[in-house]
């Protein structure tokens, strides 16, 4: 798992100790449940209106209501909440349960382009926490790309961002 990690840290251009500083506090406590259903309503509410007809067909497949419960359920759990995902899911494999979709680099950047745009627009998660998930978020997008060439190792070339700014809010 290593070499994933410091893929997705090189290609995010976060490091591993600051997407995973979401570990220093209880996110879950700190924010509510009602927060991270509103991040996922407001997140996919904007993927499914996304005007890129290639990024809304990844998600032809999935019912809007179901994936907004299962990211936020996922959220919840992973940042200090309640096993919500892994109760009525499994554990959350993300690699696995991404495997069928083409997690490229731009799919990535397309995707974590829709969180931040969420993030933005969620008014009950302070600005330290929207940081912390922001950089949590860029790295995870990233570790699945990486994951991704495992199943396609020569399809998929690193891309720079688009500005040299590492705040996740430029």
């Amino acid at each position: 798992m290593q070499p994933l990690q410091q893929k997705a840290s090189e290609w995010s251009g976060v490091a591993t100790a600051d997407a995973f500083s979401i570990d220093d506090t209880n996110l879950f406590q700190k924010l509510s449940l009602q927060a991270f259903i509103n991040l996922s309503t407001n997140f996919y509410n904007r993927v499914y209106d996304d005007e890129e007809e290639w990024f809304r067909s990844i998600f032809v497949n999935s019912k809007k209501e179901e994936a907004i419960q299962n990211q936020y359920e996922f959220f919840v759990q992973r940042m200090g909440g309640p096993p919500l995902y892994s109760q009525r899911r499994g554990h959350p494999a993300l690699i696995a349960r991404h495997r069928p979709f083409p997690v490229t680099h731009q799919a990535a950047e397309r995707w974590l382009h829709h969180m931040q745009q969420a993030l933005d627009n969620t008014p009950d998660i302070d600005a330290d926490s929207k940081t912390k998930m922001m950089n949590f978020f860029r790295h995870t997008a990233f570790f699945l790309v990486a994951g991704d060439e495992l199943k396609n190792p020569n399809q998929q070339m690193p891309c720079k961002r688009a500005t040299g700014n590492q705040n996740p809010y430029g």
